[in-house]
């Protein structure tokens, strides 16, 4: 792998035209999403020369997301060709010899007698031989497959799947006598809520490891047959514990993974280690440990080390972690080696925006050179990522790629050379791009990356988008703050627009260069947009990430307040129509920001926080942990309240919507926006409140197609009315729909 050239990678802003309307083109409307085509889990081949990937597109009329595979040639200049016939195909994995893909399929029972005819069955391994012939099925597990990884000899796949000792019983006697099944719940355990679960977290269930043989047909699971075929499946861990992040010794003898083996966490951060397991089932053996969460492990080519990425607790915890680069022995109780305890940026990072593939999943391994001696890593920083090298004997890290782009998902060649890997930008969803670092004799340069997909071209070719327009400005206590301002398509200096600042959730997130379909149309409505990233913030150090934590909120309130003055100071933006909105943290600031000041004529808080003291009883993560709080509220209810939006709802004049999804159990409802509705109406401020069933914490990113689109229309109809001025009957008479 090149180690000095960079490679600079500069994404084409499709769509893109400055100034005026241009002629032929329209601008972007909410419902363009069911036309956007989304890329995942791009996959390239052993040889370099093919990515497999997952195409996601949205079926409107079924208000469902459809997934298939694909693959397209790493030269560029072809059409993709789809590979898979299913609308539920994910996780494409090539086989050693890169002439096989495994791939995981979720799809409808065939059989008309079936009570669950037609229902979507759990997701099973499917096996496709790619010199011909029909995919099919390699495993047949009640509670479903997932994460298939090949051995390196390409006739074993591990992968993980749920069970309980009930399910491998149940496997000797396919017909159980037929009795009463409770649907009571006993709940033992602090966490009992997990957002997008609509029940309970179900303790009896476990993920856990299996193989299966990758030269056979169907198999079930456990002891002697099943339907009268052949098990050939093999449970290699069990227990109490949940089993991830699978991995392959390179002599293919051990499997690797990731566990929080701890029976109850009460209220301390628990921490994740590293183990292995015998290929064949046998003993687990812990490798190594940190205080911290572990995650993407890759075993190095001689398999004596392991790299992966961990984030610290700290000591005492901190709210923000930053995560970074470890490497560790492969042996037992191994002591990990931070490589980059001293680089200020976020390894494995990320930027939000509401475009990722809604389905399909996307990874950003840890990629191992030959020789042992690198690493490449995707790295975020000001508002980007991209991807680096590290040096495993120093930590120094380096640039592979230099550009205002988010890497979304990416993979190598075994040999770490040559990457496929999924970008997005400001004005593109996310395209394909193939990059080469094999060195080349007489080459002093690496070549461009290649784009390979152009999958919104279409699309976009006859929109007119909007370009954002970095700003950095100085916040009250001269802290540096980045933001982007995102004008009209056909902005007009000399007009005065309404404005709407946008506030990032997390708290420890990142708005950046990556796209966001919902500030494109606000802007597309008319509306200057100001996103940006106040203290608290993710890719800019740990320090600015975790300054905010015994004050939130507080000071990062100062900073979004300084850039919307830094906004107001270039003139054309109406101080009178401004609008505000965020979802999570931004939903809790949103409310915070209403009760400080009265500057703002609309706001629409989603799904929000009111008032700490519940949250903390409620929200499925809180864990008890001291994250923004140093005590529990009954020993400092002070504070909970000094910080909680309802405590100062008496300042709010102004008029607020509430967007939440019924089954957010994230920010539960019950302690957000229920509590600011109904103190909104006995004080007779205008509010409303917008519920989306079966809805959880990710509505805008991954909720069902028309809810997403819906949800856009009622933040910008709130607008609307009270920045612009056009009344929407739904608001004023309490039915929402249209």
């Amino acid at each position: 792998m090149r180690r000095i050239v960079l490679a600079v990678l500069v994404v084409a802003a499709v769509g893109y035209v400055a100034g005026p309307r241009a002629q032929s083109k329209r601008f972007i409307t909410e419902t363009d999403l069911f036309k956007f085509t989304w890329i995942a889990d791009p996959q390239i081949s052993p040889d370099g020369a093919t990515v497999a990937f997952v195409r996601v597109v949205v079926n409107e009329k079924d208000n469902r997301y459809e997934t298939s595979v694909f693959t397209v040639a790493a030269s560029g200049g072809e059409s993709p060709r789809r590979l898979t016939s299913g609308i539920h195909d994910t996780s494409p994995r090539w086989a050693p010899d890169g002439k096989r893909i495994a791939f995981v399929r979720s799809s409808a029972s065939q059989s008309s007698a079936s009570d669950n005819a037609g229902k979507t069955q759990p997701p099973q391994i499917f096996l496709l031989p790619l010199d011909g012939g029909e995919a099919r099925p390699l495993t047949d597990v009640a509670s479903g497959a997932s994460g298939p990884v090949w051995s390196p000899d390409g006739k074993t796949i591990a992968f993980n799947s749920e069970t309980s000792v009930d399910d491998v019983k149940k496997s000797d006697d396919p017909k159980p006598a037929a009795e009463h099944k409770s649907d009571v719940t006993v709940v033992t355990q602090a966490v009992y809520r997990a957002n997008g679960n609509p029940t309970y977290v179900d303790r009896q269930h476990h993920s856990h490891i299996f193989t299966v043989d990758a030269s056979e047909g169907p198999t079930g699971v456990g002891p002697g047959s099943d339907r009268g075929r052949t098990l050939l499946q093999k449970q290699i861990t069990d227990g109490e514990f949940d089993e991830r992040g699978l991995q392959w010794s390179p002599d293919g003898s051990t499997i690797y993974f990731t566990s929080t083996r701890v029976p109850e966490p009460w209220a301390t951060e628990t921490g994740d280690s590293l183990y292995r397991v015998p290929a064949a089932g046998g003993t687990i053996t812990k490798i190594a440990s940190i205080e911290g969460s572990i995650g993407n492990i890759s075993v190095s080519p001689d398999g004596k080390r392991i790299a992966f990425v961990g984030a610290l607790n700290g000591t005492p915890i901190r709210s923000y972690s930053q995560p970074d680069l470890w490497v560790t022995d492969a042996t037992p109780d191994s002591t990990p080696k931070n490589l980059t305890a001293s680089y200020d940026y976020d390894i494995n990072g990320g930027i939000g925006g509401d475009q990722s593939a809604p389905r399909g999943g996307n990874r950003k391994p840890i990629v191992w050179s030959p020789d042992g001696r690198t690493l490449a890593v995707v790295s975020a920083e000001h508002g980007s990522s991209n991807l680096m090298i590290a040096d495993v004997a120093t930590g120094r890290i380096n640039p592979l790629t230099e550009g205002k782009q988010d890497i979304v998902a990416l993979s190598a060649t075994r040999d770490g050379n040559k990457f496929a890997a999924t970008f997005s930008t400001q004005t593109n969803i996310g395209d394909i791009f193939f990059l080469d670092y094999a060195p080349t004799p007489g080459q002093q340069h690496a070549p461009a990356p290649v784009q390979l997909t152009h999958v919104n071209a279409d699309l976009f070719r006859d929109i007119q988008q909007s370009e954002p327009e970095e700003l950095w400005y100085r916040s009250f206590d001269g802290k540096q703050i980045q933001s982007w301002i995102l004008k009209p398509p056909d902005f007009d200096p000399s007009k005065k627009y309404p404005f709407i600042l946008e506030i990032h959730g997390g708290p420890h997130g990142a708005y950046g260069n990556v796209y966001t379909h919902e500030f494109q149309w606000m802007a597309a409505k008319g509306y200057v947009v100001l996103f940006t990233n106040p203290r608290g913030s993710t890719t800019y150090g740990q320090d600015f990430g975790n300054i905010i934590q015994y004050h939130y909120p507080g000071d990062d309130y100062k900073d979004l307040m300084a850039g919307v003055d830094e906004v107001l100071k270039k003139g054309y933006v109406d101080p009178n129509r401004l609008g505000v909105t965020g979802g999570s943290g931004g939903g809790l600031l949103t409310n915070w920001t209403i009760t400080q000041t009265q500057r703002f004529k609309a706001a629409v808080a989603q799904r929000d926080i009111a008032d700490w003291y519940g949250f903390w009883f409620t929200a499925d993560f809180t864990l008890f942990q001291p994250t923004w709080f140093k005590k529990a509220p009954w020993e400092d209810p002070q504070d909970f309240a000094a910080r909680s939006p309802i405590t100062h709802v008496a300042n709010v004049t102004t008029p607020l919507m509430l967007v939440n999804g019924d089954a957010d159990y994230r920010t539960p409802p019950a302690d957000g926006g229920e509590m600011m509705f109904r103190a909104l109406k006995y004080r007779k401020i205008p509010t409303v409140m917008v519920r989306f069933p079966r809805e959880t914490h990710e509505l805008s990113r991954s909720g069902e197609p028309w809810h997403r689109v819906e949800r856009l229309q009622h933040i910008v109809g709130w607008m609307d009315e009270w920045l612009r001025g056009e009344k929407h009957t739904a608001y004023s008479t309490g039915e929402l729909g249209k």
